[in-house]
């Protein structure tokens, strides 16, 4: 499928499927044309060529394939004059659901009598999210669903998004490289209005797996580890490996307190550093589809 806007091709030659109940998370630079990808998906554009088929249906062409889709913008496209009660009610008699459902789902209880207009940008954001949670749908576009909440409310639309995701599925974009690897299963990387990868996200891994050890003990004694930003830090082959470091350090009385990998193979992926559990991308750009 190829799309773009009066007449300039922004996407170019994209194919998937998502065929299983799960979050795929959409990442990629800014201007490499992920929103213009839910747009189409959701049926906003028509592809210059190619097709969006849901359940079997064109999204382009069937209105009833188009209800069993919900499609969440980055833009808080909200109504700035009505109370945030009013315009969900507004929303539920176009499109159906429960207002108080979605008020009490969000924790908007508090705002549901302000005006949009006096709501922060974050307050905002939530109540673009209530609007999408009225109706249950089969398949949820959710364009950088977290971008301006606060650490707590951003958790508690990962649960929902974990949650939905066991019987839906999830297309979910962000800026959080660690977000995306919390709550996704899949992968899509879109570069420069291509898919550049299309996979698990545990089939990813870094060259290097880095792991910092928090302890008040001086383990440099033990293992080869070196102070960096209150870790000692340790690079290791594989996961494994480091299982059996942590074993040694314990079995040598020493208590750890915290044991993290610092690096995400997210962000290697980004910068071309990333080898496959089943293939190798080391040192190279990942510019065709990867499977």
């Amino acid at each position: 499928m190829s799309a773009g806007y009066e007449g300039k091709q922004v996407l170019h030659e994209i194919t998937f499927e998502a065929r299983e109940s799960a979050i795929y998370v959409v990442l990629g630079p800014n201007g490499a044309g992920k929103t213009t990808l839910f747009r189409t998906i959701a049926g906003i554009l028509e592809p210059y060529s190619g097709r969006v088929l849901f359940d079997g249906n064109d999204l382009n062409r069937s209105k009833e394939a188009r209800k069993k889709i919900n499609y969440l913008s980055h833009y808080n496209a909200l109504p700035e004059e009505m109370t945030v009660r009013h315009a969900l009610d507004f929303y539920a008699k176009i499109e159906g659901g429960k207002t108080e459902d979605a008020i009490s789902l969000l924790g908007l209880e508090e705002l549901k009598d302000k005006k949009v207009s006096d709501l922060s940008q974050g307050q905002k954001k939530r109540v673009s999210i209530a609007k999408v949670f009225l109706q249950e749908r089969d398949l949820y576009l959710l364009d950088e669903a977290t971008s301006n909440l606060d650490p707590g409310v951003s958790k508690e639309i990962r649960d929902i998004l974990l949650k939905l995701s066991r019987e839906r599925i999830v297309l979910y974009s962000s800026h959080n490289l660690y977000e995306a690897r919390d709550v996704g299963t899949n992968l899509l990387l879109v570069r420069n209005g291509a898919l550049a990868y299309n996979g698990k996200i545990s089939d990813l891994r870094s060259k290097e797996y880095r792991v910092g050890f928090r302890t008040a003990t001086d383990i440099s004694k033990i293992v080869d580890a070196k102070p960096e930003g209150g870790y000692y830090v340790m690079s290791f082959a594989s996961p494994e490996d480091a299982g059996l470091t942590l074993k040694k350090l314990v079995d040598n009385g020493v208590i750890i307190t915290e044991m993290r990998e610092l690096d995400n193979p997210l962000q290697n992926l980004f910068e071309g550093r990333l080898s496959l559990s089943a293939g190798v991308l080391d040192d190279r750009e990942t510019d065709g589809n990867v499977g």
